[in-house]
């Protein structure tokens, strides 16, 4: 009888064990914007998650204490990681390590929106921008 006053509560309490779960194809910028705009998603102190678009350019910057996961759902552009430059389009994924300096170009006509994931928490504070030697 136990097991079954169990197995009821945990069948029918969905909320005991499920997680946010986002459609994030279907989700829009909640405000307008220039160049970049950003809206959270989830996070905690392990992580934060984002959705980011962006319509031209990100300039080259680092985080110095965080790492960040890049899935790309939709838009063109060229990364810049490190030394590399790669062509990105829609279903790419790739991690930036913490300390490393990156920029995008968008090539698309349309925006480019990215889920990033950074860990640990993160909080704005840790963006560090490349100084060129022309600047």
């Amino acid at each position: 009888m136990r097991f079954c006053v169990i197995f009821l509560i945990a069948l029918f309490s969905p909320s005991l064990y499920a997680q946010n779960i986002t459609d994030v194809k279907n989700i829009t910028p909640n405000a307008e914007y220039d160049n970049i705009h950003i809206q959270r998603l989830d996070g905690d102190n392990s992580s934060t998650s984002f959705v980011i678009w962006i319509k031209k350019n990100v300039k080259s910057h680092k985080h110095e204490s965080h790492a960040e996961v890049i899935y790309i759902i939709e838009g063109n552009g060229n990364m810049i990681i490190g030394e590399k430059k790669h062509k990105i389009k829609p279903n790419d994924y790739f991690r930036i390590p913490k300390n490393t300096f990156h920029s995008l170009e968008v090539t698309s006509k349309n925006p480019i929106k990215v889920i990033s994931i950074q860990a640990p928490a993160f909080h704005g504070k840790d963006r560090v921008f490349e100084t060129l030697k022309n600047e």
